[in-house]
């Protein structure tokens, strides 16, 4: 009875730990929010409440453009890796082989490669085949990283999908390319909408690919403020992280809310991997 007791207790030195860890991890971003909204430009005292800084930001064409680079980079990058990747995870799963384990695991490399290796690759590979760097640079490099995260997500999904649906809908006169799209592509839409939510919030925001990979202008936004803040760091810069770190929470929250729209039931964890829930 003792031992249950003890069992029942919280542990104090877990929570304590994972108190300090968050705390860590979120009261640099909670400052630079705080301080977004100071009406003197200072970092350290914050002497009243202003949105001047904003208004900076909505007023700097640089920014602005970088912003629209962003945004134009992150929707073509999931559009075309979501394209890529689910004709990928299409292919890995109907065709169970040797060769298809292996480039299943060649397709995942990206994921557990250190993503300035990524970087540098596509810098040598660029300038060695003489293309200039440009948007159209860092739009490839994005594709190229993301594809790995779309197969994984629309793949653990099709998993899921017994191949008997498709051999019903042939039998019911489908074509092979309609079961595809009438069947299959369906029943694949949570994970396609999550895995192109996921991909738009993650490029929006990644900064060593576009480090690499872009030009001289007009510059993503991460770039951007990479080298704003190499000559001071503005409070126009809080600004513009503050909404850059809202407007990745909300697509990153859609992401995991996708499945409830289809009525499904999965945690975030079984979307992330691309399962459903029971």
């Amino acid at each position: 009875m003792a031992g249950g007791r003890r069992l029942e207790r919280k542990p104090v030195a877990a929570v304590v730990v994972t108190v300090l860890f968050f705390a860590w991890l979120y009261l640099p971003i909670v400052a630079v929010a705080l301080f977004s909204f100071n009406d003197k430009k200072s970092l350290s005292v914050f002497s009243g409440f202003s949105t001047r800084w904003y208004d900076d930001f909505f007023h700097s064409a640089p920014l602005l453009g970088s912003l629209v680079a962003s945004l134009e980079i992150a929707f073509v990058a999931a559009i075309g890796s979501l394209l890529l990747g689910t004709m990928l995870a299409l292919g890995l799963e109907r065709v169970r082989s040797r060769r298809g384990r292996v480039v299943g695991a060649v397709a995942l490399m990206p994921l557990v490669t250190p993503e300035i290796v990524t970087g540098v690759a596509a810098l040598l590979l660029f300038t060695g085949v003489g293309l200039k760097l440009s948007l159209l640079t860092v739009v490839l490099a994005e594709i190229t990283f993301s594809i790995a995260y779309v197969t994984v997500i629309v793949r653990g999904r099709l998993s899921s999908i017994p191949l008997e649906v498709e051999e019903a809908a042939r039998d019911l006169g489908c074509t092979p390319a309609e079961a595809l799209r009438l069947v299959t592509l369906p029943a694949l839409t949570p994970a396609l909408l999550a895995s192109g939510l996921l991909v738009f919030a993650l490029v929006f925001d990644d900064f060593v690919l576009a480090f690499f990979t872009t030009g001289v202008d007009p510059q993503p936004l991460p770039v951007r403020i990479y080298s704003s803040i190499r000559f001071g760091v503005s409070p126009a810069i809080n600004a513009v992280g503050t909404l850059m770190l809202l407007l990745s929470a909300v697509i990153t929250i859609a992401a995991l809310r996708v499945p409830r729209l289809f009525n499904r039931t999965s945690s975030s964890l079984d979307l992330i991997t691309g399962g459903e829930g029971r």
